[in-house]
């Protein structure tokens, strides 16, 4: 990879999961910033000034128009998408809706919503999320 002009950038998302022990993920579609056709937690970038904690309520307000509540910190991954030529460190949360039902709003990037057992999640999966579930998980143990 060409390390000129390149940045690092910071993202962070939430595994939000539901009393039936089912995840919410997103299916990025061909317009979404990178991974299209992959199945993600929901998230996106933090701008400059912002707490982790708040990119990540705000971007799941602006997403699927339901407020989370933060349960606790995740893990982080280093997510090296060499086909796009972008290097995210992407910060991941627990969390759960405390308001609102979920909906599509950014339906030009998302190709789709759907709750998915933990232990039953789609093959073409974010390492993001592969990374979040996996913490996740072993927390439970």
């Amino acid at each position: 990879m060409n390390r000129q002009n390149k940045q690092v950038r910071v993202g962070c998302g939430a595994l939000i999961i539901n009393e039936k022990d089912e995840t919410l993920l997103i299916k990025r579609g061909t317009k979404a910033k990178n991974q299209s056709g992959i199945w993600s937690q929901p998230g996106g970038a933090i701008d400059f000034g912002e707490t982790v904690e708040h990119a990540i309520k705000r971007e799941i307000d602006e997403e699927l128009d339901v407020t989370v509540k933060l349960i606790k910190y995740l893990c982080y991954t280093n997510q090296i998408l060499n086909k796009e030529s972008q290097h995210w460190v992407a910060i991941s949360y627990l969390a759960e809706i405390i308001k609102g039902e979920p909906k599509n709003l950014e339906a030009h990037k998302h190709d789709d919503m759907r709750w998915f057992p933990v232990d039953k999640l789609p093959s073409k999966l974010s390492i993001t999320t592969k990374d979040s579930t996996k913490a996740y998980l072993s927390s439970r143990k």
